[in-house]
């Protein structure tokens, strides 16, 4: 089955693991910890030089993982990407520049929006799956609220400002898919490769979501 973004944010929830990987050696184990939490979907950040590496390895070695790069700035980064083995992309910006090479290489791709000119935007080049970035707490979720009346049918996964403590409060909204976080993966934990914490960081988020599932 091919993947598209919708199918990616759907098997996403409730969490977008965004992670920062600097050493190739903690990526399956990082990985690992994560999927055991009951989530899905992570995103590997393309900002450290080890990061196509440590993609490839986890594609390798986590086949249950769907695995995607982020922080993709430039539009070669695609093909690097699909080299490495990512299923989709994500950006921290929209540009025609970047949609047009998303399109040519026919990646899933979650570009980032922040003002309703850019969501007009992305629309134009069809996409409907879309990244709220920085999302900025209360200010977020009350734009995320005003956009559910133009923009119908859109899908947000907010990113950068979502913590365990506001979770819920993007969650509720309708039109969020699920929500990116670094939280979830700490480069403390990491770095100490405590897996079993990160696990049970993973494993709350999806008992906070499936909670609030209950209540609906």
């Amino acid at each position: 089955m091919m993947l598209t973004m919708e199918h990616i944010l759907r098997r996403a929830y409730p969490v977008l693991p965004v992670l920062v990987i600097d050493d190739v050696e903690r990526a399956v184990g990082l990985a690992q910890a994560l999927c055991a939490g009951g989530l899905n979907v992570i995103e590997v950040t393309l900002r450290t030089p080890q990061a196509l590496e440590a993609l490839k390895v986890i594609r390798q070695e986590v086949p249950d993982l769907i695995v995607g790069a982020g922080t993709v700035i430039h539009a070669e980064q695609f093909a690097q990407a699909i080299d490495a083995g990512a299923q989709f992309a994500v950006s921290p910006g929209f540009t025609e520049r970047l949609a047009q090479a998303a399109q040519e290489t026919e990646l899933p791709y979650l570009p980032a929006v922040m003002t309703p000119s850019e969501v007009l935007a992305a629309l134009e080049y069809g996409y409907r799956s879309l990244k709220l970035f920085p999302a900025n707490g209360g200010a977020s979720v009350r734009m995320l609220n005003s956009f559910k009346g133009p923009f119908t049918g859109i899908s947000f996964c907010p990113t950068g400002g979502v913590t365990r403590d506001n979770l819920l409060s993007y969650l509720s909204l309708p039109n969020v898919a699920c929500c990116g976080g670094t939280w979830i993966a700490p480069a403390s934990l990491v770095q100490a490769q405590a897996w079993d914490q990160i696990t049970q960081l993973a494993r709350e988020a999806c008992a906070m979501a499936g909670h609030l599932e209950s209540l609906t």
